[in-house]
């Protein structure tokens, strides 16, 4: 290599630089800042006014967090939680994107309404679910009670703890599954028909076919799925606080000790902790199935 060459490579590693510093800032602006200013903040007592100066406290904030029991509570109905839609989510995109991934007619029609849910704005999915669901002129309560007499009062079904935690973990399925679907197909389609052609003149089942076709083809992208579902649910808020206060998952259990009862410190510890084990569980997925496939 010429000192020409090593001038121009330079040269254009410099201008790379350039076009991507604005970028760069921005994410220091809008990612770096909060980070650290957060970190920084989870160490002290930081009042209301903020003309007022913020005290430091070192660990009480994290020891205040780790001693509350409804920390706790708020931990394991998250886990359960996330644990639901995740699964069911995943699986039900993978089931519809394998029995989809065929010709006919109608098809475009199809996948339309099926990621209908995944594109509408939120806030009209979540009250059109509060509707349906009214106690007094929602179309459920209509069906249950005046057509079909299962019971006599209308239940009140984001007012119970047991109900709104199924209709919300239901609203949450029906509301990202559509993700799933879609990353599964684009995968199953750019997959080549000739293996499963094979498979099928060796006698190959659907089951078969599916463990040493489909399967590892979409794997990679089965982990990507899970890891991005996973932390997307784990830090859920908008659809659980807008549908209902009944279920205390630790987005809503952190919103309200920082705007309800305005303990800034204490929230920005439980940010931190809520970060340290859902990055904790992504490397353990990813450490998991890479082990998986070397063997």
């Amino acid at each position: 290599m010429n000192k020409k060459t090593k001038k121009l490579g330079g040269s254009q590693t410099k201008f790379a630089y350039a076009l991507l510093a604005p970028s760069l800032i921005l994410l220091v602006l809008l990612i770096g800042y909060p980070l650290v200013y957060n970190i920084v903040i989870s160490f002290q007592d930081v009042p209301l006014n903020p003309n007022m100066p913020s005290e430091f406290v070192g660990l009480k904030n994290f020891i205040d967090v780790f001693t509350d029991s409804s920390f706790y509570s708020s931990v394991l109905v998250t886990f359960l939680f996330t644990i639901i839609v995740t699964v069911i989510s995943t699986v039900l995109g993978l089931l519809l994107s394998v029995f989809l991934n065929r010709k006919f007619f109608g098809k475009k029609l199809v996948n339309s309404i099926i990621i209908l849910s995944y594109v509408v704005p939120s806030v009209c999915l979540i009250f059109t679910w509060r509707y349906m669901f009214n106690n007094i002129y929602g179309i459920i309560n209509y069906v249950v009670v005046d057509l079909l007499h299962l019971t006599d009062e209308a239940p009140l079904w984001f007012d119970q703890p047991a109900s709104a935690f199924i209709l919300v973990a239901l609203f949450a399925i029906w509301k990202f599954f559509p993700y799933a679907y879609i990353s599964f197909t684009a995968i199953l389609q750019s997959m080549d028909n000739t293996l499963y052609e094979a498979a099928d003149i060796d006698g190959a089942t659907n089951w078969e076919k599916f463990k040493a076709i489909t399967y590892p083809a979409i794997k990679p992208t089965l982990v990507t799925v899970v890891s991005l579902r996973t932390i997307w649910v784990f830090y859920i808020y908008t659809e659980v606080y807008l549908l209902t206060k009944q279920v205390d998952v630790l987005g809503v259990y952190l919103y309200d000790m920082a705007f309800a009862t305005h303990d800034f410190g204490k929230a920005a510890a439980i940010s931190i902790i809520l970060f340290v084990f859902i990055f904790a569980f992504i490397m353990l997925l990813r450490k998991k199935v890479m082990k998986v496939e070397e063997d």
